[in-house]
């Protein structure tokens, strides 16, 4: 199998993963999101280190911390942005059982093209005319949600309002996407877990019914090996091929909310659906594009 093929499965595995996270929800009932958020980072935190053991993985973390211990304008962009992380998994994990799935969907949906915005704002990169008119689709249906109810969902603002910010500052800090988590995790679930024993009733559910530890150990693992799938992937691909690849995670997340978590659009947001999903098209063609130039030009 070629690197590109082993990229593009790892790439729609991936997201595949990510998207079942969003009915863990539904197998934990009677647990809350917020709880289930804590075992996730419990558990994720262990299978990560699991994971980074087998790969090899962790001379290049210990040398990274010494970078850090060096470095203080390093560990400050590490340890301040952390707490974005930490909000966007607990959003990620409460929405689906509070009725909020399709408006995290749509956050995601716009992630990608607010990126692009703020990579333009913030270091000066220039888009094209198809990222201009992608952007611009995008804004129109910000704005047509906004002309129609009075606000936008916090939840979904909150995705692509916030997840850039982490993205980009580590991006330009240099950071490790797989040792940034570790990272974020070594500070998230101390935290989730004196939260567990002190404020949470989940131990409890935990002991009444233990089938539900199956799903707390498998949370973590499917959250590990999907980001470590992830990463395969952006290393294995072209830049274009899988930013174009990731857009399957909100369709994804989407389909899951309709089918499986029985939530419905409003009938007048569907105009506002309509232009976002426009402009992703939009940028999806220029990534074909640009695939297309890079081929002729070998």
């Amino acid at each position: 199998m070629s690197a590109t093929a082993k990229g593009v499965s790892a790439a729609v595995l991936s997201n595949a993963l990510f998207a079942v996270l969003f009915l863990y929800g539904g197998w934990m009932q009677p647990m809350g999101g917020t709880d289930i958020f804590a075992w996730r980072m419990v558990s994720m935190l262990l299978a990560l280190c699991g994971l980074i053991g087998l790969t090899g993985g962790w001379r290049q973390v210990w040398n990274f911390l010494r970078t850090m211990r060096a470095d203080g304008k390093l560990r400050m962009t590490v340890w301040l942005t952390t707490p974005i992380l930490a909000s966007q998994l607990w959003l990620f994990m409460w929405a689906p059982v509070n009725g909020e799935g399709l408006n995290v969907a749509m956050g995601y949906f716009l992630f990608p093209l607010a990126m692009m915005l703020a990579g333009r704002l913030w270091f000066g990169d220039r888009l094209n005319a198809l990222q201009k008119a992608a952007v611009g689709l995008a804004c129109l249906g910000v704005a047509a949600e906004l002309w129609r109810t009075g606000a936008f969902s916090w939840a979904t603002v909150w995705v692509f309002g916030t997840y850039p910010v982490y993205y980009l500052l580590r991006r330009k800090a240099g950071v490790p996407s797989l040792i940034g988590l570790l990272l974020d995790l070594a500070v998230i679930a101390p935290c989730m877990l004196v939260y567990l024993l002190t404020v949470s009733d989940s131990l409890t559910l935990l002991a009444a019914q233990p089938s539900l530890w199956w799903f707390v150990a498998l949370l973590g693992l499917n959250s590990a090996v999907a980001m470590y799938l992830n990463l395969q992937a952006n290393a294995l691909l072209p830049v274009t091929l899988f930013g174009m690849l990731s857009y399957l995670e909100p369709v994804l997340l989407f389909a899951v909310s309709l089918l499986w978590l029985g939530e419905q659009p409003e009938a007048g947001a569907l105009w506002s659906y309509g232009l976002i999903w426009a402009g992703l098209c939009v940028m999806l063609a220029d990534g074909a594009l640009k695939m297309r130039m890079k081929r002729s030009t070998r």
